[in-house]
């Protein structure tokens, strides 16, 4: 298959690999432009720029794929059998979904027509599913509504944005590989998703971080673990913000043992982690972030500093 890859950060890396390994002739790759980052203001590549490089594929990175001419008279050029795109971050026109004789598909990280949009994976977490995975589908010029052509699904346990992430990554390069080979024998189907059973995954905010202990502390612990490692769920301890990396919920049989309290409320202090109130339910912290310190084990940082019980978390945020 002669391949136009599109893609920008981590997610679409194994994709790329995967394409490249099993013999296909990726002659282009677009990204996203390079980005300044931090006060030193390097230009970052993008992940799928980096592996491009290594292996000698042409890159193009418009600002606005649709409205750069160069690039897509590169693109009608090199005549693609099909565009493979995998978190790329701009919406293709109709002239580019097209283009290609078997057309645009793409690698998505839910079980689509649920989490349609920029963020599937921390929102399957976010919202406390017991499963997501990849669905490949056939582009169209709706919002991830185009075609399935292909499934796999992920028990998601106890896993982070970033742990979720790699495995979906991976299991999503090893079925885009079998749904080329069989696009390309014409053995394949196309199903049309239901509209009725759609959902929405907004882009993530940095403040979406913030914690509302009034919400339950299994939705807190799903909110932890659905942003990391970005942007961090934070909140406010002695008038400094306080990034929480990682907790559990308590069972009933150990919230038994604590009076009822105002969301927010430290109810124990000891040498292994903390507990705090929450508007159901009780969280036990595992691991913190102070501010202007690393992540570390509640327990390393008790050992030279100090919670104190019955203080409210948040209020100072």
């Amino acid at each position: 298959m002669k391949i136009i890859f599109m893609g920008t950060p981590d997610f679409a890396v194994p994709s790329l690999k995967a394409i490249i390994e099993a013999g296909h002739d990726v002659g282009m790759v677009i990204t996203q432009p390079d980005r300044q980052k931090n006060r030193g203001k390097k230009l970052i590549f993008s992940p799928v720029k980096e592996v491009a490089m290594e292996n000698g594929i042409p890159v193009f990175q418009p600002e606005r794929l649709r409205d750069d001419p160069q690039t897509i008279a590169a693109m009608r050029a090199f005549s693609p059998d099909i565009v493979v795109v995998a978190a790329y971050g701009q919406i293709l026109s109709k002239e580019l979904l097209d283009m290609a004789k078997h057309g645009a598909i793409n690698v998505h990280g839910s079980l689509l027509p649920k989490l349609r949009g920029a963020s599937p994976i921390q929102r399957s977490i976010l919202l406390g599913y017991d499963k997501t995975g990849v669905t490949i589908m056939k582009m169209a010029e709706g919002l991830d509504t185009g075609d399935m052509i292909s499934k796999v699904e992920v028990e998601i346990g106890n896993m982070t944005y970033g742990e979720l992430s790699e495995v979906l990554a991976d299991r999503g390069s090893k079925l885009l590989i079998s749904t080329i080979d069989d696009i390309a024998a014409g053995k394949f189907t196309l199903e049309k998703q239901d509209d009725n059973l759609s959902s929405y995954a907004p882009i993530i905010k940095k403040e979406d971080g913030r914690v509302d202990f009034n919400k339950s502390a299994f939705e807190i612990q799903c909110q932890i673990r659905a942003y990391d490692p970005w942007p961090g769920t934070y909140t406010a301890y002695g008038g400094q913000s306080i990034k929480l990396w990682r907790a559990d919920v308590l069972s009933e049989d150990e919230a038994s043992s604590y009076d009822a309290a105002v969301p927010g409320t430290i109810v124990d202090v000891n040498k292994e982690n903390i507990v705090v109130a929450c508007g159901k339910g009780y969280l036990r912290l595992l691991e913190i972030q102070p501010q202007g310190k690393k992540r570390m084990t509640v327990k390393a940082y008790l050992l030279g500093n100090s919670f104190e019980p019955l203080q409210v978390l948040g209020e100072e945020v």
